[in-house]
């Protein structure tokens, strides 16, 4: 059926696209790509008659105009998306106008830059007993975020943070996480260009974060993850979940008093 199919592409390895996703992509007659963000490997799987377009250099209503246009030709369209189309993927503002249109379309969830780096980390965001609470979010920087949502106000909760597209606002990043509170040793983690061949991983902490990614030379393309479930020992630590505790009781297994 002709319609748009928004793909979420995952973070940067080809292979972590969903299976359900590389179907479609193979599928389609059209591909329309972030080229500054979506690994080139992946599109060259999409079947070799498929008119192949990148959106980078391209505004909204163009992109979306071009999109309306081949599915009335009948064609299936494939915007593929970095990571995962629900996280500042700018998707809304296109299916919006596509709607209006009367354009179908559907949406494939996608591995987000969050998961790619946590693997890379080896970590686990929500530890028991340490932290069970996950944010993603970002600076403020061009673009405003509420006054609720100020990274200060959300810092105060001493849980996981996950900052997107703040790599060119660690500054601001430092001083709102000292002023939420946060010790100047808190563990963060950088991952730049997470699961891609040239991946850079930085382990610093709040007080070193500025430092350690200008030497680094880290100014986008980074996933800044902050919190205690970042410590570069935890694996030294005895934190247990109650999900495989002889003791817990569910549905699946009776607990064994101690």
């Amino acid at each position: 059926m002709s319609r748009v199919v928004i793909i979420g592409a995952g973070p940067g390895d080809p292979d972590l696209i969903t299976v359900k996703g590389l179907r479609l992509l193979q599928e389609a007659d059209v591909v329309l790509y972030t080229d500054s963000l979506v690994n080139d490997d992946l599109i060259a799987r999409a079947k070799p008659e498929a008119e192949v377009l990148k959106s980078a250099g391209m505004e909204l209503d163009e992109m979306v105009a071009l999109m309306i246009k081949r599915v009335e030709e009948g064609k299936l369209v494939a915007r593929v998306h970095t990571g995962d189309p629900a996280v500042y993927g700018a998707i809304m503002e296109q299916m919006t106008l596509l709607k209006k249109a009367g354009v179908p379309v559907e949406i494939i969830p996608g591995v987000s830059s969050v998961f790619g780096a946590a693997a890379a980390l080896q970590a686990e965001l929500t530890i028991p007993d340490l932290t069970q609470t996950l944010i993603l979010t970002r600076a403020e920087g061009r673009t405003p975020v509420p006054e609720a949502e100020q990274l200060r106000e959300l810092a105060k909760h001493h849980c996981t943070l996950a900052l997107y597209l703040s790599a060119t606002l660690v500054k601001k990043v430092v001083g709102d996480l000292l002023e939420a509170g946060w010790s100047k040793d808190t563990p963060v983690a950088v991952v730049q260009k997470a699961t891609w061949p040239d991946e850079l991983i930085v382990r610093t902490t709040v007080e070193n974060l500025e430092a350690d990614m200008r030497s680094n030379g880290i100014r986008s393309h980074a996933m800044i993850l902050a919190g205690w479930a970042l410590d570069p020992h935890i694996h030294d630590k005895e934190y247990r979940s109650k999900l495989y505790d002889k003791s817990f009781t569910h549905r699946y297994r009776r607990g064994v008093k101690p």
